[in-house]
This record gives structure tokens, C-alpha cells and sequence, in this order.
């Protein structure tokens, strides 16, 4: 426990909703928010998938996505139809206007990385999300981990 009462958990909640707030703000100017540019970052790496694919990549919940996602297809970014061959799943596209803002937003989000990268000094950031892994993976129930290894968590 640090002097000011504050534990590990809770330095990390601040940070994560600092940052957080800070990129709605500036996705705001797209009429977005930060989980919708996650979203949509994550099809468009994708490609395609499913809605449950989707779920375990943006590391959210079903019900989360599922809104995230009617909104998007609201707006024309992306668009949702029945699986070709598992009848309970949706499969989720980016539409071309969503791509395009994807590209977009990408270029725009740039100056907002190297921003945060800029605080750390040469070989801490490496260091600094292996150890944002560990606690991912370590909070992470086996059941939702996934069989490869992801960069992010």
C-alpha cells in the first residue's frame, strides 16, 4: 500500500480512466467514443468475424459489443447478418464507410499513442505492457483466455 492509501488496483483504475477519458474526448469530435474506435479498429484487423469473435478480441462482454455494435450499424459503420454456416451467431463486417473512418481514426488516434508512448523513456515501455500482460492473464478466468498469444494482454 503506497502512503496516500491508494493500492495497486486502484493506481490502475485511475490510470485506465484518465486515459479512457481522455480518448472519448477526443473521438467525441467523430461523434464516437473510445470502446466504438476498439471496435472498429479490431474488425478492421480482422476483417470479419462474429460477434463472440469480436467480444474476446476487444477483451469486453456480450452485452457491451452487441450495443457498441447496434449503434455502429446505425450509423452505417458496420453491418450485422446471420452466420453462413452457425445459425446463433452474427457475423459482423465494417461497411466501406466504416473502413474509412477506421483509416481515419487510426491516422487521427497516432498523435494520441505516441503521446502516451513519450512517457515512458527507451526499454519501459516494453517492460511496462509485459507487465500489463501479467496482470491481464493473471485476471483473466481460464475460460476466456484465448489459445494464442495476444500482444495486448
Amino acid at each position: 500500500m503506497d502512503p496516500a492509501g491508494d493500492d495497486f488496483s486502484m493506481h490502475l483504475r485511475r490510470a485506465y480512466l484518465s486515459m479512457h477519458r481522455r480518448a472519448n474526448a477526443n473521438f467525441a469530435r467523430y461523434g464516437l467514443t473510445a470502446d466504438q474506435y476498439v471496435v472498429l479498429t479490431a474488425l478492421a484487423r480482422a476483417g470479419s468475424g462474429t460477434q463472440q469473435d469480436l467480444v474476446r478480441r476487444v477483451h469486453s462482454d456480450p452485452n457491451t459489443v452487441r450495443a457498441i455494435l447496434v449503434r455502429l450499424e446505425g450509423q452505417g459503420l458496420v453491418a450485422r447478418a446471420s452466420h453462413a454456416t452457425d445459425g446463433r451467431a452474427r457475423a459482423v463486417t465494417l461497411t466501406e464507410r466504416g473502413a474509412a473512418l477506421q483509416r481515419e481514426l487510426e491516422e487521427f488516434n497516432d498523435g494520441f499513442q505516441k503521446e502516451l508512448e513519450s512517457l515512458f523513456r527507451p526499454g519501459e515501455l516494453k517492460t511496462f505492457l509485459a507487465y500489463l500482460g501479467r496482470v491481464t492473464r493473471a485476471m483473466t478466468p481460464p475460460e476466456r483466455r484465448t489459445s494464442r498469444r495476444d500482444p495486448t494482454s
